[in-house]
Protein backbone atom coordinates (compact mmCIF):
# COMPACT_ATOMS: atom_id res chain seq x y z
CA UNK A 1 0.00 0.00 0.00
CA UNK A 2 1.63 3.31 -0.79
CA UNK A 3 2.96 5.54 1.94
CA UNK A 4 2.01 8.47 1.53
CA UNK A 5 -1.83 7.26 1.14
CA UNK A 6 -1.18 5.82 5.25
CA UNK A 7 0.69 8.58 6.15
CA UNK A 8 -2.77 10.63 4.71
CA UNK A 9 -4.82 8.68 6.90
CA UNK A 10 -2.96 8.99 9.71
CA UNK A 11 -3.23 12.42 9.42
CA UNK A 12 -6.68 13.20 9.22
CA UNK A 13 -7.06 10.27 11.65
CA UNK A 14 -9.37 8.02 9.78
CA UNK A 15 -9.09 4.02 9.58
CA UNK A 16 -7.95 2.35 6.82
CA UNK A 17 -10.11 -0.19 5.01
CA UNK A 18 -7.43 -2.83 3.24
CA UNK A 19 -10.16 -5.10 1.92
CA UNK A 20 -12.19 -1.76 0.15
CA UNK A 21 -8.84 -0.92 -1.20
CA UNK A 22 -8.21 -4.53 -2.70
CA UNK A 23 -11.48 -4.83 -3.66
CA UNK A 24 -11.27 -1.85 -5.96
CA UNK A 25 -8.21 -2.84 -7.48
CA UNK A 26 -10.05 -6.10 -8.89
CA UNK A 27 -12.66 -4.00 -10.73
CA UNK A 28 -12.21 -4.39 -14.04
CA UNK A 29 -14.64 -3.39 -17.55
CA UNK A 30 -15.80 -6.45 -19.30
CA UNK A 31 -17.12 -6.51 -22.98
CA UNK A 32 -16.74 -8.40 -26.30
CA UNK A 33 -14.11 -8.84 -28.41
CA UNK A 34 -14.33 -8.61 -32.42
CA UNK A 35 -13.95 -12.55 -32.20
CA UNK A 36 -16.94 -13.17 -29.49
CA UNK A 37 -19.44 -11.14 -31.48
CA UNK A 38 -18.48 -12.53 -35.31
CA UNK A 39 -19.56 -15.61 -33.32
CA UNK A 40 -22.94 -14.80 -31.69
CA UNK A 41 -24.06 -12.96 -35.41
CA UNK A 42 -22.67 -16.44 -37.24
CA UNK A 43 -25.21 -18.33 -34.96
CA UNK A 44 -27.82 -16.03 -34.77
CA UNK A 45 -27.81 -16.20 -39.06
CA UNK A 46 -27.84 -19.92 -38.38
CA UNK A 47 -30.94 -19.77 -36.61
CA UNK A 48 -32.50 -17.39 -38.80
CA UNK A 49 -31.31 -19.53 -42.07
CA UNK A 50 -33.34 -22.50 -39.66
CA UNK A 51 -36.49 -20.35 -39.10
CA UNK A 52 -36.95 -19.16 -42.34
CA UNK A 53 -38.48 -22.10 -44.43
CA UNK A 54 -40.54 -23.09 -41.28
CA UNK A 55 -41.79 -19.94 -41.13
CA UNK A 56 -42.34 -19.52 -44.74
CA UNK A 57 -44.19 -23.30 -45.02
CA UNK A 58 -46.69 -22.46 -42.04
CA UNK A 59 -47.65 -18.74 -44.27
CA UNK A 60 -47.88 -21.16 -46.80
CA UNK A 61 -50.13 -23.53 -44.97
CA UNK A 62 -52.32 -21.05 -44.09
CA UNK A 63 -52.59 -19.61 -47.82
CA UNK A 64 -53.23 -23.21 -49.07
CA UNK A 65 -56.38 -23.60 -46.09
CA UNK A 66 -57.88 -20.11 -47.20
CA UNK A 67 -57.83 -21.24 -51.05
CA UNK A 68 -59.43 -24.49 -50.00
CA UNK A 69 -62.27 -22.31 -48.00
CA UNK A 70 -62.68 -20.51 -50.81
CA UNK A 71 -63.44 -23.60 -52.80
CA UNK A 72 -65.63 -24.34 -49.94
CA UNK A 73 -67.60 -21.46 -50.26
CA UNK A 74 -67.72 -21.23 -53.99
CA UNK A 75 -69.49 -25.03 -53.75
CA UNK A 76 -71.79 -24.25 -51.14
CA UNK A 77 -72.85 -21.17 -53.44
CA UNK A 78 -73.33 -23.73 -56.18
CA UNK A 79 -75.76 -26.09 -54.18
CA UNK A 80 -77.43 -23.42 -52.94
CA UNK A 81 -77.83 -22.45 -56.76
CA UNK A 82 -78.99 -25.92 -57.65
CA UNK A 83 -81.28 -26.22 -54.67
CA UNK A 84 -83.13 -22.56 -55.85
CA UNK A 85 -83.33 -23.59 -59.31
CA UNK A 86 -82.89 -26.63 -60.23
CA UNK A 87 -79.70 -26.93 -61.72
CA UNK A 88 -76.04 -25.72 -61.57
CA UNK A 89 -75.21 -22.51 -62.37
CA UNK A 90 -74.47 -22.61 -66.03
CA UNK A 91 -71.61 -21.71 -67.90
CA UNK A 92 -72.79 -19.51 -69.87
CA UNK A 93 -73.04 -17.99 -73.50
CA UNK A 94 -69.44 -17.09 -74.70
CA UNK A 95 -65.96 -15.27 -73.99
CA UNK A 96 -67.66 -12.04 -75.42
CA UNK A 97 -70.74 -12.24 -73.09
CA UNK A 98 -70.76 -10.49 -69.69
CA UNK A 99 -74.01 -11.41 -67.16
CA UNK A 100 -77.37 -9.35 -67.14
CA UNK A 101 -79.39 -9.53 -63.99
CA UNK A 102 -82.66 -9.37 -66.18
CA UNK A 103 -82.05 -13.02 -68.24
CA UNK A 104 -82.05 -14.90 -64.82
CA UNK A 105 -80.24 -17.71 -64.03
CA UNK A 106 -79.85 -21.32 -66.48
CA UNK A 107 -79.15 -21.20 -70.51
CA UNK A 108 -80.46 -17.57 -70.73
CA UNK A 109 -77.90 -16.00 -68.43
CA UNK A 110 -74.90 -14.73 -71.04
CA UNK A 111 -72.70 -14.56 -68.17
CA UNK A 112 -69.94 -16.68 -66.60
CA UNK A 113 -71.22 -19.21 -63.50
CA UNK A 114 -69.37 -17.08 -61.35
CA UNK A 115 -72.21 -14.31 -62.20
CA UNK A 116 -74.60 -16.67 -61.23
CA UNK A 117 -73.41 -17.04 -57.71
CA UNK A 118 -73.04 -13.94 -56.87
CA UNK A 119 -76.37 -13.83 -55.47
CA UNK A 120 -75.22 -17.34 -53.33
CA UNK A 121 -71.98 -15.37 -52.41
CA UNK A 122 -73.76 -12.53 -50.57
CA UNK A 123 -73.77 -10.31 -53.59
CA UNK A 124 -76.97 -9.45 -55.34
CA UNK A 125 -75.86 -5.92 -55.64
CA UNK A 126 -73.09 -6.82 -57.97
CA UNK A 127 -75.58 -9.27 -59.49
CA UNK A 128 -78.45 -6.54 -59.76
CA UNK A 129 -76.38 -3.73 -61.18
CA UNK A 130 -77.46 -2.05 -64.68
CA UNK A 131 -80.72 -4.71 -64.39
CA UNK A 132 -83.51 -2.39 -66.49
CA UNK A 133 -86.17 -5.12 -66.90
CA UNK A 134 -86.09 -5.69 -70.28
CA UNK A 135 -84.18 -9.14 -71.13
CA UNK A 136 -84.83 -8.60 -74.89
CA UNK A 137 -82.50 -5.55 -75.27
CA UNK A 138 -79.43 -4.08 -74.66
CA UNK A 139 -79.20 -1.15 -72.84
CA UNK A 140 -76.56 1.45 -72.03
CA UNK A 141 -77.70 1.07 -68.33
CA UNK A 142 -77.02 -2.89 -68.66
CA UNK A 143 -73.57 -2.34 -70.43
CA UNK A 144 -72.48 0.01 -67.98
CA UNK A 145 -73.86 -2.63 -64.76
CA UNK A 146 -71.98 -5.33 -67.01
CA UNK A 147 -69.04 -3.28 -66.92
CA UNK A 148 -68.55 -2.39 -63.45
CA UNK A 149 -69.20 -6.08 -62.64
CA UNK A 150 -66.13 -6.83 -65.02
CA UNK A 151 -64.23 -4.16 -62.74
CA UNK A 152 -65.30 -5.36 -59.57
CA UNK A 153 -62.92 -8.01 -58.30
CA UNK A 154 -63.88 -10.44 -54.76
CA UNK A 155 -61.09 -12.45 -52.81
CA UNK A 156 -63.24 -15.93 -52.76
CA UNK A 157 -62.14 -15.66 -56.89
CA UNK A 158 -58.19 -15.79 -56.08
CA UNK A 159 -56.17 -17.87 -54.53
CA UNK A 160 -53.34 -15.72 -52.22
CA UNK A 161 -50.66 -17.88 -53.01
CA UNK A 162 -50.94 -16.84 -56.69
CA UNK A 163 -52.43 -12.97 -56.62
CA UNK A 164 -54.26 -10.55 -54.85
CA UNK A 165 -57.63 -9.80 -55.66
CA UNK A 166 -57.30 -6.81 -57.84
CA UNK A 167 -57.75 -5.44 -61.12
CA UNK A 168 -55.32 -6.80 -64.20
CA UNK A 169 -55.30 -5.95 -67.68
CA UNK A 170 -57.99 -7.42 -69.30
CA UNK A 171 -57.66 -8.10 -73.21
CA UNK A 172 -60.52 -8.90 -74.71
CA UNK A 173 -61.33 -7.88 -78.42
CA UNK A 174 -64.99 -7.91 -78.81
CA UNK A 175 -67.75 -7.59 -75.74
CA UNK A 176 -71.18 -7.22 -77.24
CA UNK A 177 -73.25 -6.48 -73.81
CA UNK A 178 -71.21 -4.37 -71.66
CA UNK A 179 -68.85 -1.33 -72.43
CA UNK A 180 -65.55 -3.37 -72.85
CA UNK A 181 -63.35 -3.14 -69.60
CA UNK A 182 -59.52 -2.43 -70.08
CA UNK A 183 -59.02 -4.09 -66.97
CA UNK A 184 -60.87 -6.51 -64.68
CA UNK A 185 -60.70 -9.20 -62.28
CA UNK A 186 -59.16 -12.37 -62.73
CA UNK A 187 -59.92 -15.33 -61.05
CA UNK A 188 -57.91 -18.44 -60.24
CA UNK A 189 -60.80 -21.46 -60.20
CA UNK A 190 -62.60 -23.17 -63.04
CA UNK A 191 -65.72 -24.71 -63.29
CA UNK A 192 -65.34 -28.58 -65.02
CA UNK A 193 -66.53 -28.97 -68.36
CA UNK A 194 -65.86 -32.78 -68.49
CA UNK A 195 -64.44 -33.80 -71.40
CA UNK A 196 -62.67 -31.16 -73.67
CA UNK A 197 -64.24 -30.38 -77.16
CA UNK A 198 -63.84 -26.56 -78.51
CA UNK A 199 -65.52 -27.09 -81.13
CA UNK A 200 -69.04 -27.60 -78.87
CA UNK A 201 -68.71 -23.55 -77.22
CA UNK A 202 -67.17 -22.17 -80.66
CA UNK A 203 -70.50 -23.47 -82.64
CA UNK A 204 -72.34 -21.70 -80.31
CA UNK A 205 -70.80 -18.69 -80.15
CA UNK A 206 -73.70 -16.18 -80.09
CA UNK A 207 -73.48 -13.29 -82.82
CA UNK A 208 -75.79 -10.71 -80.89
CA UNK A 209 -78.34 -10.68 -78.65
CA UNK A 210 -81.59 -11.41 -80.66
CA UNK A 211 -79.81 -14.53 -81.88
CA UNK A 212 -78.87 -15.36 -78.31
CA UNK A 213 -82.08 -15.08 -77.21
CA UNK A 214 -83.49 -16.52 -80.14
CA UNK A 215 -81.68 -19.71 -79.58
CA UNK A 216 -82.38 -19.40 -75.88
CA UNK A 217 -86.38 -19.44 -76.67
CA UNK A 218 -86.32 -22.73 -79.21
CA UNK A 219 -83.58 -24.51 -77.70
CA UNK A 220 -81.57 -24.21 -81.28
CA UNK A 221 -77.87 -23.95 -79.42
CA UNK A 222 -76.19 -26.97 -80.13
CA UNK A 223 -75.99 -29.57 -77.81
CA UNK A 224 -72.81 -29.82 -76.10
CA UNK A 225 -70.48 -32.69 -76.05
CA UNK A 226 -68.65 -31.92 -73.11
CA UNK A 227 -69.95 -34.23 -69.70
CA UNK A 228 -68.88 -32.55 -67.38
CA UNK A 229 -71.35 -30.08 -64.79
CA UNK A 230 -70.80 -26.38 -66.22
CA UNK A 231 -70.49 -25.49 -70.00
CA UNK A 232 -72.58 -23.21 -72.26
CA UNK A 233 -75.68 -23.38 -72.27
CA UNK A 234 -75.91 -26.02 -69.65
CA UNK A 235 -78.50 -27.01 -67.00
CA UNK A 236 -77.24 -30.31 -64.97
CA UNK A 237 -79.10 -30.82 -61.89
CA UNK A 238 -78.07 -33.09 -58.99
CA UNK A 239 -79.96 -36.13 -60.61
CA UNK A 240 -77.78 -36.07 -63.85
CA UNK A 241 -74.87 -36.40 -62.22
CA UNK A 242 -75.11 -40.49 -62.57
CA UNK A 243 -71.82 -41.52 -60.94
CA UNK A 244 -72.49 -39.56 -57.34
CA UNK A 245 -72.11 -36.30 -56.31
CA UNK A 246 -68.86 -37.28 -54.35
CA UNK A 247 -67.28 -38.71 -57.62
CA UNK A 248 -67.68 -35.89 -59.47
CA UNK A 249 -65.39 -32.62 -60.31
CA UNK A 250 -67.69 -29.20 -59.63
CA UNK A 251 -64.98 -26.75 -59.87
CA UNK A 252 -61.22 -26.71 -59.38
CA UNK A 253 -57.95 -24.29 -59.26
CA UNK A 254 -57.07 -23.71 -62.86
CA UNK A 255 -53.56 -23.73 -64.30
CA UNK A 256 -51.82 -20.20 -64.80
CA UNK A 257 -48.38 -19.52 -66.12
CA UNK A 258 -46.51 -17.20 -63.70
CA UNK A 259 -45.50 -15.39 -66.75
CA UNK A 260 -48.46 -13.60 -66.51
CA UNK A 261 -50.15 -13.28 -63.48
CA UNK A 262 -49.67 -10.18 -62.91
CA UNK A 263 -50.32 -7.10 -66.23
CA UNK A 264 -48.87 -9.43 -69.21
CA UNK A 265 -52.19 -10.86 -70.59
CA UNK A 266 -52.91 -14.34 -71.74
CA UNK A 267 -56.15 -15.38 -73.76
CA UNK A 268 -56.69 -17.83 -70.71
CA UNK A 269 -56.69 -15.52 -68.26
CA UNK A 270 -59.30 -12.28 -68.63
CA UNK A 271 -61.89 -11.77 -66.80
CA UNK A 272 -63.80 -14.01 -64.12
CA UNK A 273 -67.57 -12.93 -65.27
CA UNK A 274 -67.08 -12.78 -69.04
CA UNK A 275 -69.15 -16.29 -70.79
CA UNK A 276 -67.32 -19.93 -71.07
CA UNK A 277 -64.19 -20.01 -72.23
CA UNK A 278 -60.63 -21.01 -70.88
CA UNK A 279 -60.68 -18.11 -68.68
CA UNK A 280 -63.14 -19.59 -66.08
CA UNK A 281 -63.84 -23.39 -67.20
CA UNK A 282 -61.59 -26.67 -67.72
CA UNK A 283 -61.15 -29.95 -68.33
CA UNK A 284 -59.73 -33.41 -67.68
CA UNK A 285 -59.73 -34.76 -71.43
CA UNK A 286 -61.18 -37.03 -73.10
CA UNK A 287 -60.30 -41.42 -73.33
CA UNK A 288 -62.37 -41.42 -76.63
CA UNK A 289 -59.17 -39.37 -78.19
CA UNK A 290 -56.62 -40.39 -75.61
CA UNK A 291 -56.51 -36.05 -74.61
CA UNK A 292 -54.95 -36.69 -71.72
CA UNK A 293 -54.92 -33.01 -70.09
CA UNK A 294 -52.60 -33.73 -66.92
CA UNK A 295 -52.85 -30.97 -63.82
CA UNK A 296 -50.08 -29.09 -63.75
CA UNK A 297 -48.17 -26.83 -60.80
CA UNK A 298 -47.54 -23.73 -62.62
CA UNK A 299 -44.23 -22.79 -64.17
CA UNK A 300 -42.70 -20.24 -66.72
CA UNK A 301 -42.48 -20.62 -69.92
CA UNK A 302 -46.03 -23.10 -70.50
CA UNK A 303 -49.22 -21.94 -71.13
CA UNK A 304 -51.59 -24.04 -70.57
CA UNK A 305 -55.17 -23.12 -71.29
CA UNK A 306 -57.23 -26.11 -70.81
CA UNK A 307 -55.96 -28.24 -67.49
CA UNK A 308 -57.03 -27.47 -64.20
CA UNK A 309 -53.47 -26.90 -62.20
CA UNK A 310 -52.46 -24.41 -58.99
CA UNK A 311 -49.52 -22.59 -57.72
CA UNK A 312 -49.46 -24.80 -54.78
CA UNK A 313 -46.61 -28.01 -54.50
CA UNK A 314 -47.54 -31.61 -54.67
CA UNK A 315 -51.16 -30.87 -54.96
CA UNK A 316 -54.11 -28.41 -56.66
CA UNK A 317 -57.68 -27.98 -55.02
CA UNK A 318 -60.80 -29.95 -56.58
CA UNK A 319 -64.24 -29.58 -54.92
CA UNK A 320 -67.06 -32.28 -55.72
CA UNK A 321 -71.24 -31.91 -56.34
CA UNK A 322 -71.05 -32.89 -52.64
CA UNK A 323 -69.56 -29.83 -51.62
CA UNK A 324 -66.46 -31.71 -50.01
CA UNK A 325 -62.82 -30.70 -50.84
CA UNK A 326 -60.26 -32.68 -52.17
CA UNK A 327 -56.43 -32.06 -52.81
CA UNK A 328 -55.69 -33.87 -55.55
CA UNK A 329 -51.78 -34.49 -56.21
CA UNK A 330 -50.21 -33.42 -59.58
CA UNK A 331 -49.35 -37.13 -60.32
CA UNK A 332 -52.99 -38.36 -59.97
CA UNK A 333 -53.73 -41.40 -62.46
CA UNK A 334 -54.66 -39.68 -65.71
CA UNK A 335 -57.73 -42.63 -66.23
CA UNK A 336 -58.95 -41.76 -62.74
CA UNK A 337 -58.77 -37.92 -63.79
CA UNK A 338 -60.78 -37.83 -66.46
CA UNK A 339 -63.47 -40.27 -64.63
CA UNK A 340 -63.80 -37.82 -61.85
CA UNK A 341 -64.14 -34.85 -64.51
CA UNK A 342 -67.56 -36.95 -65.96
CA UNK A 343 -70.99 -36.94 -64.73
CA UNK A 344 -72.09 -39.95 -66.21
CA UNK A 345 -69.66 -42.20 -67.76
CA UNK A 346 -70.09 -44.66 -65.48
CA UNK A 347 -67.04 -45.26 -63.71
CA UNK A 348 -67.59 -43.55 -60.16
CA UNK A 349 -64.72 -43.98 -59.29
CA UNK A 350 -62.90 -42.29 -56.09
CA UNK A 351 -59.77 -40.54 -55.14
CA UNK A 352 -58.94 -42.48 -51.89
Amino acid sequence: MPQAFLLFCRAINQPVNIQVIQNRKRIRFNGFTLVELLVVIAIIGMLVGLLLPAVQQAREAARTMQCSNNLKNLGLAALNHESTTQAFPSGGWYYQWYGDPDAGFGPAQPGAWSFSLLPFLEQNALFQNGADGDVETISSQQKTGAYECAMTPLPIFNCPSRRQAKLYTINITTVLNATKPATGARGDYAANVGSYNSASSSSNAITGWSDGRTKFKNRTWTNSSHNGVIFDFSEISMGEIRDGTSNTYLFGEKYASPDYYENTTSYDDNGIYAGQDSDNSRSCGTLSSLTILTPLQDRKSYTGSTQFGSAHAGAFGMIMCDGSVQRVSYSVDANTHIYLGCRNDGEPVTLN
